[in-house]
């Protein structure tokens, strides 16, 4: 794209030909999205639900969100002169979850989508900036109510369970966005098209999708085992089932999902040394171990004792008499919020089992 720069310096000039955006998505299918698609730059059309949604809570201990929401709630108040926001897709699908016991949510089988697709931004910031733009580029990092701008460009619509959903891709792809100053055509929205259909909420294991469009994350069990940092509320923890890192449920039964394939990106397929591993052998990582199995993971990002957190509930859900004596250890760990799991699921072992950690019957 040199030699392409717009006329009137930041502006992007007048674009309705569509040559601009033309080489944008040409570049952004030669790096690997599957879609690239624009918005205006204007408040969010949830902004007043989304407000509302923090005002009641709903956001649990991600503080973060809190922060400055009118920034969130309008491109233009994160990049001064934003006009456009470049709405890109990328197919994370790994395919069927292998038979371990156990379960990870797949966008986290292997390594981090944050470094995979901020290297693609970062190309494609580049040569937006030969344009004439300045750009903003996140990806599930930024101040920004993506889905909206990704529903205004035609990158599919929100589902009633607020997950994105794609025509083509159905539930299982990254959402990435550009805010430009380019001032680019906006894409045609492609409508909302879950019709009738309320299997998503239906298959909430907690009621976590409290309506259509509105998910408390208090109740969710993505956020209960990644961004809740405390022990998992115990009327919460049955439910988890063998649930070892965020939940697919939601997107699992979407219909959409018909017409998804497998991701050409090999880097977002099961890692092997992982999904080798028993529930009970996780309990036996220090914080090196967890450290170097996990290694450019977003796993790596909660912590061990957030981890074998996780792994104490999936077993006092999952786990037989054999795990008894691993969990007696993760009891006393040195860390608390192991050792309460642990505890609990120690508990429920034997109450389901009618055998003790020692291996003889319950006192």
């Amino acid at each position: 794209m040199t030699g392409a720069r717009a006329d009137s310096g930041g502006s992007g000039g007048d674009l309705r030909g569509g040559a601009m955006i033309d080489g944008i998505r040409r570049l952004a299918g030669e790096l690997g999205f599957d879609e690239c698609r624009v918005a205006r730059a204007g408040e969010a059309r949830h902004a007043d639900a989304f407000r509302d949604w923090l005002a009641a809570g709903m956001h649990g201990d991600m503080a973060w969100m809190e922060r400055s929401p009118e920034r969130r709630c309008d491109p233009r108040e994160v990049l001064p002169g934003c006009r456009s926001v470049v709405c890109l897709a990328l197919n994370y699908f790994p395919g069927d979850h292998p038979p371990t016991g156990w379960k990870i949510a797949r966008y986290a089988w292997n390594d981090d989508y944050h470094d995979l697709v901020e290297k693609r931004l970062k190309r494609l910031n580049a040569a937006m900036e030969e344009l004439g733009g300045r750009q903003r580029y996140y990806v599930d990092t930024g101040p920004v109510l993506e889905r909206d701008f990704a529903t205004d460009a035609g990158l599919g619509w929100s589902g009633k369970s607020t997950v994105q959903i794609h025509r083509r891709l159905g539930t299982w792809f990254f959402l990435a966005e550009l805010l430009t100053t380019l001032e680019l055509e906006p894409d045609p929205p492609f409508g909302d098209h879950c019709g009738k259909c309320t299997r998503c909420i239906d298959v909430c294991p907690t009621g976590a999708i409290t309506e259509p469009h509105r998910v408390d994350a208090r109740r969710c069990i993505s956020y209960l085992t990644i961004e809740h940092k405390g022990p998992i509320p115990e009327e919460f923890r049955a439910a988890i089932g063998d649930r070892l890192y965020g939940c697919d449920d939601c997107l699992e039964v979407c219909p959409w999902n018909r017409f998804a394939r497998e991701s050409r990106e090999a880097r977002f397929h099961a890692r092997e040394a992982v999904f080798g591993m028993s529930a009970r052998d996780f309990l036996a990582l220090g914080d090196g171990e967890f450290r170097a199995l996990f290694s450019k993971s977003p796993i790596k990002r909660i912590k061990r004792p957030r981890f074998l957190r996780n792994v104490c509930v999936v077993l006092g859900n999952t786990g037989t008499a054999a795990d008894l004596p691993a969990l007696r250890e993760a009891a006393c760990d040195p860390d608390p919020l192991v050792a309460e799991h642990a505890a609990w699921a120690i508990g429920r072992i034997e109450a389901r089992t009618g055998k003790s950690a020692g291996g003889g019957e319950p006192r």
